[in-house]
């Protein structure tokens, strides 16, 4: 079995982190805030950034070719998330995350 190589397990890391503080973050802390943390807006692109990351991460345990096109979405999506939770306040560790795994993902679509 061909192994991944070190930059790529470390995308798959951040990109699985990414999907479980954004996920985790979005059914605990935005749920039970409310007021501008559920507005559709915010709860969609927090759901779409779960979505992708997980989503790139399976790509590239695939060892699919498609994975840099993915993995770009993926930043931009993760970029985006991560301005938005920082503009709402309180949401430190999905700003760190976002910004981690768009970095990752940026490379990684190069």
């Amino acid at each position: 079995m061909k192994h991944l190589s070190k930059d790529m397990q470390n995308c798959i890391d951040e990109c699985l982190r990414c999907y479980q503080v954004c996920l985790g973050s979005a059914m605990t802390h935005c749920l039970e805030t409310g007021g501008k943390h559920v507005e559709p807006q915010h709860f969609r692109l927090m759901m779409a950034c779960a979505e992708i990351c997980r989503t790139s991460a399976h790509l590239m345990l695939l060892n699919s070719p498609h994975h840099k096109h993915v993995c770009r979405e993926c930043a931009e999506i993760c970029t985006e998330c991560a301005k938005d939770c920082e503009r709402l306040g309180g949401m430190d560790d999905c700003v760190r995350a976002c910004t981690q795994c768009a970095e990752s993902c940026r490379a990684m679509a190069a």
